[in-house]
């Protein structure tokens, strides 16, 4: 790869990184003052606005009629429980400890692939699976305000554990339609499905909601989740994609968390403990091995 586009990859990389890790501050910056279902709604209407455009100059996607059908009813895990848990669940516990949360989704894959798809797992991915559990709960117990009940932080780890278990069926489902449209048709279509989706839930907040109740910071959030965290993180990632392997870039992605823990320190004044610094340094791990080193191995004993 020539030394100007290895510069543009990695580059991408890192903003996607970035706009990826603030996600999660800024949903909780906008939930300050908007609620749940309209900044779910408004951040896919304007992420669908943006993909409009770019259909109306590249072509819009042929899909069959079934496709449409399955792109519908895997929106209601991804977007759809997806965005819900994770933005529920950044109510009530901190925005560091989502991300991390989070992070998990490509051992849930591998746990559900291996259920569902019946795909073999290696010994790495089963250290994987044993370490990211034992990080989530030190995670989770480190929290000064944990409580044995299902309220405050807990609830709301309870809730984003729900977002992972979305995308991880989300993932499992879509594929085989992965090998037949591009990432950026497919996710496009997400974006219009999600709004379909989360218009009839907009209603039950509009009746309640005093739309003067929009403060400048919660909307300056809205936007950076519509066009950066959606848009442009989409369209960067895609591209360093088109580069380098898709092992080789997530390495990157498994930064996001440190991108967040920092992002909430600054913005939010939010701090992990040590206890949980330790859980999620597990997790990472955990992640790490899951995603890249078990997939490396594979790889390479398939080449010999």
């Amino acid at each position: 790869m020539p030394e100007q586009e290895q510069l543009k990859t990695y580059g991408a990389l890192m903003a996607t990184t970035i706009f990826w890790g603030l996600s999660f501050v800024a949903t909780k910056v906008a939930l300050e003052s908007i609620p749940t279902f309209t900044l779910i709604f408004a951040r896919f209407a304007l992420a669908s606005f943006f993909f409009a455009v770019l259909m109306i100059r590249r072509g819009f996607p042929s899909f069959t009629s079934k496709d449409h059908a399955r792109l519908f009813l895997m929106a209601i895990f991804e977007p759809g429980l997806y965005f819900f848990c994770e933005t529920q669940g950044l109510l009530y516990t901190s925005a560091a400890k989502v991300s991390l949360i989070i992070a998990t989704i490509p051992v849930a894959v591998m746990i559900l692939s291996a259920i569902i798809l019946k795909e073999k797992t290696n010994f790495l991915g089963i250290i994987g699976v044993f370490l990211s559990i034992t990080g989530i709960a030190i995670l989770v117990i480190g929290d000064p305000d944990f409580i044995w009940s299902v309220e405050g932080s807990l609830k709301g780890d309870l809730i984003v554990f729900g977002a992972v278990l979305s995308a991880a069926i989300y993932i499992v489902s879509a594929r085989n339609l992965g090998k037949r449209y591009s990432a950026r048709e497919i996710t496009s279509m997400q974006c219009f499905y999600g709004v379909v989706f989360f218009a009839p839930f907009l209603f039950t907040n509009v009746a309640t909601f005093s739309w003067t109740a929009f403060s400048p910071r919660s909307i300056t959030a809205l936007l950076y989740l519509a066009v950066f965290a959606t848009v442009a993180a989409f369209l960067f990632y895609n591209y360093a994609l088109t580069q380098i392997p898709a092992s080789r870039a997530s390495v990157f992605i498994n930064g996001i968390p440190v991108v967040t823990a920092l992002g909430a320190w600054v913005i939010l004044d939010e701090h992990l403990t040590l206890l949980q610094l330790a859980g999620g340094a597990l997790v990472i791990a955990a992640v790490f091995i899951t995603n890249v080193m078990s997939r490396n191995r594979v790889v390479l004993s398939a080449d010999i």
